[in-house]
């Protein structure tokens, strides 16, 4: 995702990060975790929670004295809404997602064992609850696949991550501290812990376990670990009573304190604090830990792999690498950022993975740049011969400054004698697609790879891809660069790979009304050149939800609608002119002639996208009486590279322009009440949605705005991406002329192109949700064109919740955000 993806969390997809400070003007009451809200309250305070600071109120069992107002500033009848919603919301919210899955050969060689990571929001304790779940794959006779899931799922309390080794017999488990005290390593066998290894912050800090650094690899003979985590801190002035205290002093430390230290820069939103990503290996026989010399002190390092052994020779280590020489730049959801892919000799040579001595370090062990003729290389994986490295490339995002866009492919072929070569040549297996034929494979867009994605001919990968407004599995053969799209092509579902297991595939498939079902692929035998795929329902007991939302789901319906765009001109390119898309969800029947409330959402980016993949909150907001317009403006990802880069420069013209012909095509269809039209957004999706109530300010009766750019001119000095801003008010040119000292011409042209220069025009009601910690849109921006709307006296509502960055995800927050979504739409929508 990039700085305001669509692609956030399982409960919002539609949105991306971004801040916040304390309830500026109303407190909400607490939810109970079993009870919805209670009708009467006395004003007698109870109890608060340290995050949300909410309040609770005791009940009032005697019914008397009955106050019209509650003391958090609603009527009776709002806070009727406020109760019988937040019930309702409370059922999809315990809703379980998958995040990821693994399968084993067990030693009998019987079947085949899957294991799957499981999260479930945790409101009472604002946390999100893990577990794992097991299940045994049985291939019965006639062809038929069953799972036998285990009884329960197991919680793994503190757990950062957890890494099976290749054969599936240790599973590494690392649980990062949340204070001072060190790392634990934890090596599990079949039944037991087998070893427990803690390291001290003088060796290194937290392990890196967020997905874009993040590295964990297994060597070969299962006797090395290495991964990625923030190195050591450096040391820092000491100062006491006296003055400063020189190195080496032997005071005791109870008469002296740290002081700060030089600025440490780091990468932005959700790295606040986080120092670099260094490279370490640890031997799991003897528990010692080594960093991996030769990295240098600019590189960011992540998504470490080992390269192929060769007997009797240095083991290398290849991983990605981001250049910090100067400021550090946003990187979260960031794809422009270049990187490279390097290859460093590991620490321990062959013969000490079980006896430790010293390497004579002789040779040369600087990394080596296997990348330097691309500007981006990522997701390194290794071929099961250990004959090729493929791996992703962000090189259109690099080059054109659009923090993410189509992706390629590409392929080294690794030396015989296993040395790297940095002179290897780069084969080009998908180049990036410019403009689509209708129906055919849009351009690569991959958000993550698959550790062991191949099939067990060794040379065709199964990867997950944005397919225009679905999520769709292909297949590509990286000798011949062939690509299928082995996931159904009539289906509007949205589907992702979690695991392979031989020729076989795990996957799960869903719908904005279907919540994820577990699918089995297996390949058809005897299919001709294109090879099909057969997919299986498999019976599970994860993801299952309430009867009541089953029923309320199955009263829906959805469509994904093509819709031809404005202001065609020849000077457009070919992928600029084509309809854009907008997933249409709706109640299966109408009780009357009227048509049901619509929201209008708007994912982030904005080069993100909107699939059809199921979400919570959405789903939610569905059930209470909404039909919901999700538009894939131009500029969103899976449509081509040219539709994508029309866009930057552009912004809040093209893209408005966009989401309006989408609500008037919806309108003309006599699918929506064009007097109960509401607008939700995040991020870039709230710029478009603060844009669009000054533009068309009768057009919406009431918006709703997470984390908004609201001022690109204010934004551009706060952000931790201000080339963001630039690139999208330019262009092409944005790239270049980007500065970290704005002209006053420059800065003129950035609130010209900002939704707060159409603010005198905005009468819509709209409510802001804020997060306070929020570095890619700070909280600066929704307040003040909060406060200026205020100011004309247009009708407001801000919360802002302190401990929330951009994508205001902890659980407690995102339930109150949605919960008050429905109930201020609801409010306007009667």
């Amino acid at each position: 995702m990039a700085p305001f993806s669509s692609l956030v969390s399982p409960t919002s997809q539609w949105c991306v990060n971004l801040l916040r400070p304390r309830f500026s003007s109303l407190s909400l009451p607490t939810f109970s975790h079993t009870h919805h809200l209670l009708k009467r309250f006395t004003a007698k305070p109870l109890c608060t929670s340290s995050d949300q600071k909410f309040v609770c109120f005791a009940m009032d069992v005697s019914g008397a004295n009955s106050i019209k107002e509650m003391p958090w500033g609603v009527d009776e009848a709002t806070e009727g809404e406020y109760a019988s919603q937040s019930e309702l919301l409370q059922e999809f919210t315990s809703i379980s997602t998958i995040d990821k899955a693994w399968t084993f050969k067990p030693e009998n060689g019987k079947g085949v064992q899957a294991m799957f990571s499981i999260s479930q929001p945790n409101l009472l304790a604002n946390k999100r609850r893990k577990y794992i779940l097991s299940s045994h794959i049985v291939k019965e006779s006639g062809g038929f696949t069953s799972f036998q899931w285990a009884p329960f799922p197991v919680e793994m309390t503190g757990v950062s991550t957890m890494v099976p080794s290749p054969s599936g017999s240790k599973l590494l488990v690392v649980r990062n501290s949340e204070n001072e005290s060190p790392t634990q390593f934890e090596i599990w066998g079949a039944s037991e812990v087998e070893k427990e290894f803690h390291i001290p912050h003088s060796v290194h800090g937290s392990v890196y376990s967020d997905g874009w650094f993040e590295g964990i690899s297994w060597n070969s003979d299962e006797t090395l670990i290495a991964y990625v985590a923030e190195e050591p801190s450096p040391s820092k002035p000491t100062f006491s009573g006296l003055g400063y205290k020189k190195r080496g002093s032997a005071e005791k430390d109870c008469g002296s304190w740290k002081g700060q230290g030089d600025l440490e820069e780091d990468w932005g939103e959700t790295y606040a604090g986080k120092r670099q990503p260094a490279l370490f290996v640890i031997n799991i026989n003897s528990g010692e830990v080594r960093g991996v010399e030769g990295t240098g002190k600019s590189l960011s390092i992540g998504q470490v792999v080992w390269a192929p052994s060769t007997k009797g020779l240095h083991q290398y280590l290849v991983f990605v690498g981001w250049s910090s020489g100067g400021r550090k730049l946003g990187i979260k959801y960031c794809y422009n950022r270049p990187c490279a892919l390097y290859a460093v000799r590991a620490p321990f040579h062959e013969s000490e993975a079980n006896e430790l001595h010293k390497e004579n370090v002789s040779e040369d062990v600087q990394a080596v740049n296997l990348t330097q003729s691309i500007s981006s290389a990522f997701f390194p994986r290794f071929s099961p011969d250990g004959k090729f490295l493929v791996f992703l490339s962000a090189k259109s995002s690099v080059d054109s400054g659009a923090h993410s866009a189509t992706d390629s492919l590409h392929r080294i072929d690794w030396p015989t004698d296993g040395k790297p070569d940095p002179s290897a040549k780069i084969v080009d297996l998908v180049p990036v697609v410019m403009c689509a034929e209708d129906g055919c494979f849009p351009g690569l867009y991959c958000s993550s790879i698959l550790c062991k994605p191949w099939l067990s001919d060794g040379y065709t990968m199964i990867l997950s891809s944005f397919w225009r407004s679905t999520q769709a599995i292909i297949s590509v053969h990286v000798l011949s660069g062939k690509l299928v799209r082995i996931s159904p092509g009539d289906s509007d579902f949205s589907w992702n790979v979690l695991a392979l297991d031989g020729d076989n595939c795990v996957a799960v498939c869903s719908s904005p009304i279907d919540v994820p079902q577990i699918k089995y692929g297996c390949p058809d035998e005897g299919s001709s050149t294109v090879p099909s795929w057969s997919w299986a329902d498999i019976s599970s007991p994860i993801s299952r939800c309430s009867e009541k939302v089953r029923t309320l789901l199955s009263s829906l319906q959805f469509s994904v609608m093509k819709i031809p765009v404005r202001g065609v001109t020849e000077n457009l390119s070919e992928g600029a002119r084509k309809p854009i898309e907008a997933i249409f969800v709706s109640s299966k029947s109408k009780k009357s002639d009227a048509c049901d409330p619509l929201i209008v959402m708007l994912h982030g980016g904005p080069h993100s996208v909107s699939v059809s993949s199921f979400s919570k909150s959405l789903a939610f907001l569905s059930s209470i009486g909404y039909s919901l317009l999700i538009v894939n403006y131009r500029g969103s990802l899976g449509f081509g590279e040219e539709a994508l880069q029309s866009l930057p420069g552009k912004v809040g013209s093209q893209d408005v322009s966009d989401v309006l012909t989408a609500i008037d095509h919806t309108i003309a269809m006599g699918l929506a009440d064009p007097s109960k039209v509401t607008v939700l957004g995040g991020s870039h999706g709230g710029f478009l949605t603060t844009h669009l109530i000054g533009q068309a300010p009768d057009k919406f009766v009431a918006a709703a705005v997470r984390n908004p750019v609201c001022n690109l001119a204010l934004m551009v000095g706060t952000t931790d991406i201000p080339d963001w801003c630039f690139v999208e008010t330019c262009g092409s040119e944005g790239k270049s002329i980007f500065t970290e000292a704005p002209s006053a011409e420059q800065l003129k042209l950035l609130h010209s192109m900002s939704p707060i220069s159409h603010l005198s025009k905005v009468k819509t009601p709209t409510l802001f949700l804020l997060g306070a910690q929020d570095l890619r849109v700070p909280v600066s921006n929704g307040l003040q064109y909060a406060r200026a709307l205020k100011e004309k006296g247009g009708e407001v509502k801000v919360i802002v919740f302190p401990n929330d960055v951009h994508g205001i995800e902890k659980p407690q927050s995102d339930f109150e955000t949605f919960l008050n979504i429905g109930v201020w739409f609801k409010k306007y929508c009667k």
